[in-house]
């Protein structure tokens, strides 16, 4: 036994060198953020690059702090791809902050599992709160807010992804259920193989795999010259369905498309779904922290019509990844469709806030932390200062390309992203891309509207200010004279 204790003792980061080491780590954090931008925002390397650096095995004895912190800039730096960066403007926001931080490594220390109350009384009742305090921030009705009497309430799932899965399988089961209550004489099998979601032609690729899993049917609405979908074009596909004896059961509208930022009418879309029996989940990931300023508000209207809502803090509100707020109507939707009880989950206040029966996990990490941190450190105020001077820095971006007649504006800028191209071929944007992404000095992704090769412009890093946005033109148009000498 003195031996086995000899051995975990030479290993074992005690007290005294955690404070000193986590004072280490804290300033090399800090400086890394400080002085991000110098480091290229995309790294210039092949897949393969890691094994070689590091042993085929783990190390047999302890290693030292110095020695793993020398590797941390020798190995894992160069092969970053630095989303905090300012001149980091692909896909959207990875939100960052300090208190969300500092939030996250107490989370940590606590480490518990939080899958009941019994299991962590606090970490159970702050994500309930704190999902309230965030409902209340977007002014959502009522009926979604736990403390008022209705039946609804909010949960922290991992990602929007899990939201719309979570979505689609409880409405799964509602409709199933609704079926066999008005037609006991009917197979579960021939009902589920006669169910149909739909989504937008535009929607993340996150909805079309939770069709996927949950084994139904999904197909795609067309959207307008805006890329939204409208209530007509969505009515026309369930008349034609339920025409040919199939069950529509599920409609996710999306508020910010990943491509262009386009809102579906969910006053048009809403007041359709409730009247056919059809749950409709609200997906809103990147810009639902816009929803917290007045001025953008209205693009949430005809949310009282959802069954479910969902938007990702960890992209936009400056709360770290992961925290992808969820909401629901009706709590008995969901927790109906997955809730199992073992005995050793069983205990005497096992109803009171429990949230593993409204995700796929049982165990759950203490994320409202970052929450609570973030909101009282910022402020209401001081969240719609962040989303406003990001949506400010867009339209100079925007500006700039309107200024340029080698350039066009392909979608409408409503937030923080901008879509745009060189007028011409794809080919020809292709290849400016290309160029971009090879010099590395600012990172963009593409996407593709109305057949056309599109960039993508998102002003993602809370440090972005008007000099970076600056240089970033100056050098895709510096770029785009080069490609046009060729």
């Amino acid at each position: 036994m003195a031996c086995f204790c000899d051995v975990l003792s030479s290993c074992t980061m005690d007290a005294a060198e955690f404070r000193r080491r986590g004072r280490e780590m804290v300033d090399y954090v800090a400086d890394y953020l400080e002085n991000i931008e110098q480091r290229p925002v995309y790294p210039d390397l092949e897949p393969g690059y890691l094994r070689p650096l590091i042993p085929a095995e783990a190390p047999l004895e302890p290693e030292t702090f110095e020695d793993i912190m020398r590797d941390v800039e020798r190995v894992i730096m160069p092969g970053v791809t630095h989303w905090q960066s300012p001149y980091f403007y692909a896909y959207f926001p990875a939100a960052s902050s300090f208190p969300a931080m500092l939030a996250d490594m107490l989370s940590g220390a606590i480490g518990c599992i939080g899958f009941s109350w019994a299991a962590s009384p606090a970490c159970t009742e702050l994500e309930t709160v704190m999902m309230d305090w965030l409902g209340r921030m977007l002014q959502l009705p009522e009926c979604f807010i736990a403390e008022t009497h209705g039946h609804g309430g909010g949960v922290i799932q991992g990602t929007a992804s899990e939201a719309t899965l979570m979505a689609l399988l409880a409405a799964r089961c509602k409709a199933i259920r609704r079926v066999q209550a008005s037609s006991p004489e009917t197979p579960e099998a021939e009902i589920f193989s006669k169910l149909v979601a739909y989504t937008s032609e535009q929607a993340h690729s996150s909805v079309e795999r939770a069709a996927l899993i949950g084994g139904v049917m999904m197909r795609k609405v067309p959207t307008d010259n805006s890329y939204a979908v409208r209530g007509d074009m969505l009515k026309k596909m369930l008349e034609e369905d339920k025409s040919a004896g199939l069950i529509p059961f599920y409609f996710c509208a999306t508020l910010g498309t990943t491509p262009s930022c386009a809102f579906d009418r969910l006053t048009e879309l809403g007041p359709i779904c409730n009247e056919e029996n059809v749950w409709m989940h609200v997906d809103a990931a990147y810009a639902g922290s816009a929803f917290i300023c007045p001025e953008f508000r209205p693009l949430l209207n005809g949310i009282e019509f959802a069954n479910s809502f969902n938007f990702n803090p960890h992209k936009w509100l400056l709360v770290n990844f992961d925290c992808s707020a969820m909401w629901v109507k009706n709590r008995a939707d969901i927790i109906g469709a997955f809730k199992v009880e073992p005995l050793y989950l069983k205990h005497e206040n096992q109803e009171s806030g429990r949230k593993s029966h409204w995700q796929i996990p049982l165990g759950r990490r203490f994320r409202s932390l970052k929450m609570w941190f973030v909101f009282r450190m910022y402020g209401l105020n001081g969240l719609q200062s962040h989303i406003r001077k990001q949506v400010a820095l867009a339209k100079e971006f925007e500006s700039l390309v309107r200024a340029d007649k080698r350039f066009e504006i392909c979608a409408e800028v409503i937030m923080g992203l901008v879509c745009f191209r060189l007028k011409g071929s794809n080919e020809r944007n292709q290849n400016l891309l290309k160029k971009i992404a090879k010099s590395r000095e600012i990172h963009l992704v593409p996407c593709q509207l109305s057949g056309r090769f599109v960039l993508r412009f998102a002003v993602c890093a809370r440090t972005t200010e008007s000099r970076h946005i600056q240089q970033a033109w100056r050098h895709i148009t510096q770029l785009t004279f080069e490609l046009l000498q060729d």
